[in-house]
This record gives structure tokens, sequence and C-alpha cells, in this order.
């Protein structure tokens, strides 16, 4: 994978993915090193005794941004910014997600637009490529004036402070630095507000989740469709043409792959003829409802597929064509766009395990299986087979439905009322990658019940994607002869759908799936 070069094109979710999972390298392009460079310069001509209060230059924060501040202090005003600021509390971010956030910040200074030395672009590209990844607390922050919380705990590391990993070690930050072979910086004007003010915290969270939401999208329609064929389910419902007369673009690609994923199915054929009329909404309405979360998913990748590219901070610098230098606050660290799509996500996330749950139900219920025993139990009685499976998914979905209530209706005024109306986006993302580990174990219960259920089946064989599943389902679970303790099968089972596996083995079978 060649490196990626920061500052030459657009940043993207799929590059920060690349960096926060792959590792990939990450160098910083030598024409937005020049550019930043020769902005800062200008900058430092600012900052002369008589020049005007330029907020975060030579004011105080927040509202502390009348306060004038002397050119003798303004190194020391930078590092009290991000000191006083790492208040964080709570859980450390994991590496992935904490790689993510050093990226996006990175990115954020090549823009060219924060006024910063190069040095400190640079010094956080050293830490990724050395991996010494700063320990940030997961809680503190509202979403406005950014993510000022977590970027602090992250840009104590580059002053020599705070707390980071380096290997397997959590160190102290500035021994960290030194056992990679890298020194901290002394924060000059501005820089410390530079590293704090934006969105990056919630931004790198989102988008790790909308990753592994792009997977679950695919997963929940196979893991439907081994339902359908377990259940004897009818395809009629996935014909193009109804999906046509609607017209919504998620409905019709569910309903895409699942014709794809039911193709060549002796077993469907074996009960064509079949007196039921219909199949229960979860059988039959999966375009509509996996489709719709399709559509909130698209929508949320969007949103922050933008971000990852976005200048945050505040304020911003730019040139004019006259050669002019306007230093201009504004609002663009505040996470509305960021906490909407969260939001939007955790709901569509929640509806996939909704969905999901009932079509358990379906397998699991001897009065509405198609003939299944109950429990999909081999004795039921004498063992309770799948029983508290069931339960174990009602209880995630429960959970997903507190989850999924939007964290961005809320705002509390902060910062004596100056910071009156916050977005609430670092809460709206790390619930939506709550309610995303939810669904991924309530997929892979529905993938145990569906497998089990097909080997009720046999020897009627099913679809070649629904085999290929089964098969891949069943190299890491052995059918169940006897009840056992489930937790380590849907352990096992929801690293196949968090993985890719799964959706690999069927992909292999049957072609991609949208």
């Amino acid at each position: 994978m060649d490196a990626l070069a920061l500052g030459r094109a657009p940043l993207t979710l799929d590059d920060v993915v690349a960096v926060a999972h792959r590792r990939r390298a990450v160098t910083i392009d030598p024409a937005a090193r020049a550019r930043i460079a020769s902005i800062r310069a200008r900058v430092e001509a600012l900052l002369t005794d008589d020049a005007p209060n330029t907020y975060g230059v030579n004011t105080g924060f927040g509202a502390l941004a009348e306060v004038r501040i002397a050119r003798s202090d303004l190194e020391r005003l930078q590092a009290n910014l991000v000191r006083s600021h790492a208040a964080g509390v709570g859980a450390p971010y994991d590496v992935p997600t904490t790689r993510a956030m050093m990226l996006l910040r990175a990115n954020v200074l090549l823009r060219g637009t924060s006024g910063t030395r190069p040095a400190i672009a640079e010094l956080l590209v050293a830490m990724l490529e050395a991996g010494v990844h700063p320990i940030v607390p997961e809680k503190g922050s509202v979403g406005a004036s950014g993510d000022l919380a977590p970027l602090a705990h992250l840009a104590l590391v580059l002053i020599g402070e705070g707390e980071a990993l380096f290997g397997d070690a959590r160190l102290p930050g500035g021994e960290a630095l030194a056992r990679a072979g890298l020194a901290p910086v002394t924060l000059a004007p501005k820089e410390g507000l530079a590293l704090i003010n934006g969105t990056q915290a919630m931004t790198a969270d989102a988008a790790l989740v909308l990753d592994r939401a792009r997977r679950i999208a695919k997963v929940a329609d196979i893991a439907g469709a081994c339902s359908l064929e377990a259940l004897l389910g009818s395809q009629r419902p996935f014909d193009a043409r109804i999906h046509a007369m609607r017209g919504q673009p998620g409905q019709a690609t569910t309903a895409a792959n699942l014709r794809a994923l039911l193709a060549g199915s002796a077993l469907m054929a074996s009960h064509h003829d079949c007196g039921k009329v219909q199949d229960p909404y979860t059988l039959r309405c999966m375009p509509q409802v996996h489709g719709t979360s399709r559509d909130a998913l698209a929508y949320a990748l969007a949103v922050v597929d933008r971000e990852c590219d976005a200048a945050t901070d505040n304020p911003l610098v730019f040139e004019g064509e006259d050669g002019t230098l306007d230093i201009l606050s504004g609002g663009n660290f505040h996470g509305q766009p960021v906490a909407f799509a969260a939001d939007f996500l955790a709901i569509a996330l929640s509806e996939w395990a909704n969905i999901s749950e009932r079509r358990v139900e379906q397998l699991v219920n001897p009065h509405l299986s198609s003939g299944l025993p109950a429990f999909l139990a081999p004795d039921s009685g004498l063992h309770s087979g799948f029983m508290i499976a069931q339960v174990t998914a009602a209880a995630l979905v429960s959970e997903n439905k507190t989850l999924a209530h939007p964290a961005s209706v809320d705002s509390i005024p902060s910062s004596a009322n100056r910071e009156d109306h916050v977005s609430m986006g670092t809460w709206a993302a790390r619930k939506a990658r709550q309610v995303c580990g939810n669904v991924e174990t309530v997929l892979a219960i529905e993938l145990l019940c569906a497998i089990q259920g097909l080997d009720y089946r046999r020897p009627l064989a099913s679809s070649p994607a629904v085999e290929a599943a089964y098969a891949c389902v069943r190299r890491a679970v052995p059918a169940l002869d006897a009840d056992r303790a489930l937790h380590g099968d849907i352990r096992r089972v929801t690293e196949l759908v968090r993985s890719g596996a799964l959706i690999e083995a069927v992909e292999a079978a049957v072609g991609p799936l949208a």
C-alpha cells in the first residue's frame, strides 16, 4: 500500500480507516509543507506589541476572549491552554480511534488555514509512524468549541506531557517520545488552540463506526437470506418490479442483494407451490427496512467523509488575493453535522438489529417456524437450545433503543454562556459505536439460529450464497446437538461478522454484494 501524502489530495474516510486499522504509512506533501510555512511566517509578522486583538493569537480563550495577553506570555498561554483543557475522564479511546484522531488533526493543520508551523503536523505524523499513541479519555467533550478535552489530551504528548502508549507500555508522554527518538515541541502563538479546536474526536470515532456499518449492511442481508431459507419463506417480495415502483435506492439495493443471495436454491424451489400466501414482515419487508437503514448510512457516510477533510479550527487564516492576511473567527468547530450523522447512524444500526431479533423469534418459536423444533433444540425440553440466545438478542435490542435516542437534540451551555449551544456530537459518535457492537452480536445470533435451522432442512441444499455462509459459520461453530454454553459460539460468529470474513466467503460464491 502506497504511503498517504497528507496535504496532496482531500483526505477521505477510507484513508482514515487505512491509517487507523492497517497502519498505512503517512508522509507530508512537500508543497503543503511549504504552503503552511509561508502562512506561518506571515502570522508571526503580526505578533507585535501594537497588533490588534486576534482571538487565540494574543487573547485569552472562550469567555476570556477579550483579555489581551502580553507578547512575552504568548508561548506560555498556549501551553496553559492545553494543560487546562486536558480535563477528560473515563476509559481511553482505543488505538485505532486515537490514530484516526491524530491523522485528522494533522490534516487540518496542513490545510493551511490554522497558521501553525510545519513542525506541529510533522510531529503528529512522526508519532503515527513510530506508534506513539496518546492516552485520550473518551468523556468530557460537548462537541463545541470542538472536542476540546480529548484533543487537549492528544496535544499534551506533543509538548512532552500527558501519557501515551508506545508498544505495549503506558508511559509519560515525554518518555514515550524519547523512546521513539522524537522530541517534544514548544508551542508558539496560536498553536495550542489550533491543536484542540475541532471535531476530530467525534469524526474519528464516527468514521470507524461507519466502516463497520458498511459491513453490517451486507451481513444483515446475508443473515436475512439464511433465515428466509430456514423458515421456508418466499423470494417473490424481492421482485425488482415491486421496488422500482417505489424508487427508494437502499430498498432496491437490498432487494437486488437478496435476489442474488437466494438464486439457485433447491430448498426454495421445494416449497414453491405451498399454500402460504404471505410471509411475516420481518421476511417480506427486508428491502424496505434494511434499505432505509442503507439510505441513512449513505447520508452519514457522505457527511463524515466531508468532515475528514474539513478545516474546523478557529480562527481561520486566509490569504487574500491582494496579499492581505485575514484571520477570521467563526464556528467550524461546531459538531452539529457529525452529531446528526452519528445519531442517524445509531438509529439505522438499531433497526438492523430490531428486525434481526424478530427473525430470531421466528426461528426459535415452534408456532412460527414452519416445522422447526422448539428453540432449535435437538430434543426440546431436555435441551433448551437457543432459548436464551434469543433473550440475549432481545436485551441488546432493548439497550439499543435507549442508545438510539438522539444526542444532538440536547444542548448545555458552557464557558460562562459564551458557548451557549453545543452539538453533543462526541457522545453521539460514542453511542453509535456501542449500538454497532450490539448489532454485530445480534446478527451473529441470527446467523447461529438460521444455520441451525438449515441443518433441519437437510438434505435439501440452499442457494450457493447461503451454503457459503453456512460453511463459514460451521467452520467456526459446530451444530448444536446438545446444550452447551453459547457465549463462545456467539463470540466467534460475531468476529466473522465484524472482520468481514463472512462477507468474503459469500462474495466468493456469488460475486460482490452492494
